[in-house]
């Protein structure tokens, strides 16, 4: 498989941009139900041409159309957020009217702009490396984590929020778009994991170390506690309730107890969810389509974005730990003989 084949990849995701001025057009003039088989067929027409790019040499890897389609629909997210933001005009406008109301939220303008630029470029990223026939398990796994948060917070809030009631047929188009992540996340998941080689004296040595002899590491975990109160204290954000509480408890064992092989793979995962959540999170409470009385008072605006910036920079540095500094997390051939 040739690198031509990421290169047309990256310009077909770029073909949404005379395709959503077009199909806005068509929107105007016809039933929506008409319009969703529509939209439909032009996901199909996506994973086809993607299919023809890579007709003389197939990938050895299927999610290479996935991200393909993925990658178009980031940059019709990306239209989508600019367009709600008067940017641009004329590209989904009554699509949004009609199709999907709930991105007009400022939830959802943040959510589409993190798909249109963060999962935008990992799709891309991605694509590369499946071309060029190399390993992406790590960006993989923080692009699963990223998503499954999107479509934890995004999908159950669409059912039971104000735009509950309104059910629109344009729902269904995000049933591939949340069963597809959950298979590509095991797909990802068992890719072979990188190996380290690493002198066993050397690996001896730091696990030999307890936490406060390794001053970085007690760091994170001092953090750690103080990001378990953070959430705790903000009891009624469930998602952070029950999905950071967890890992920062079993994040706190991986650093005291050494040989934790599996802390790099949890620590990516929640790493990209905290990425998208906190950015979205950040981006809706300061947004102007934010009513008045939820949103950042002015006096609070530093404060706020110090602790909630702080938030979800620690778990991109306990990710960047657990990749380029993982000796103290490699399973020794000792802990394998007693397993």
């Amino acid at each position: 498989m040739s690198a031509s084949a990421a290169t047309g990849v990256f310009v077909l995701s770029l073909s949404a941009i005379p395709v959503t001025y077009v199909f806005n057009h068509l929107a105007a003039q016809h039933h929506f139900w008409t319009i969703v088989g529509v939209a439909a067929l032009i996901l199909l027409l996506v994973a086809l041409l993607a299919l023809i790019l890579v007709k003389r040499k197939p990938p050895r890897d299927p999610l290479f159309y996935v991200y393909a389609v993925f990658g178009f629909t980031g940059v019709v997210n990306l239209i989508i957020g600019l367009e709600q933001d008067g940017v641009i005009d004329g590209f989904m406008t009554h699509y949004l009217r009609e199709g999907e109301p709930y991105l007009n939220t400022a939830h959802g303008h943040m959510v589409c702009y993190w798909d249109g630029s963060a999962h935008y470029l990992m799709y891309l990223v991605m694509v590369a490396a499946i071309a060029w026939e190399e390993s992406y398990r790590n960006i993989g796994l923080y692009w699963v984590g990223s998503i499954m948060m999107s479509m934890v917070v995004f999908v159950p809030g669409n059912i039971v929020g104000k735009y509950g009631t309104r059910i629109c047929p344009a729902l269904f188009l995000s049933i591939p778009y949340t069963c597809l992540p959950v298979w590509a996340g095991f797909r990802i998941y068992n890719q072979p994991p990188e190996i380290y080689h690493y002198p066993s004296k050397v690996v001896q040595e730091v696990q030999a170390k307890d936490l406060l002899r390794r001053p970085f590491d007690f760091m994170l975990a001092i953090c750690l506690l103080l990001a378990t109160g953070f959430s705790l204290f903000r009891g009624l954000m469930l998602v952070y309730l029950f999905y950071s509480v967890p890992y920062f408890v079993v994040a706190l064992y991986g650093l005291v107890v050494p040989g934790c092989s599996w802390m790099a793979d949890i620590t990516l995962i929640h790493a990209g969810g905290l990425a998208q959540a906190q950015f979205s999170h950040i981006g809706a409470s300061l947004h102007a389509r934010t009513a008045y009385i939820y949103r950042v008072p002015e006096e609070a605006k530093i404060l706020f974005l110090a602790f909630n910036i702080a938030y979800g920079v620690l778990p991109q540095l306990l990710a960047y730990r657990c990749i380029y500094k993982p000796e103290f997390f490699i399973k020794t051939k000792a802990d394998e003989k007693v397993e």
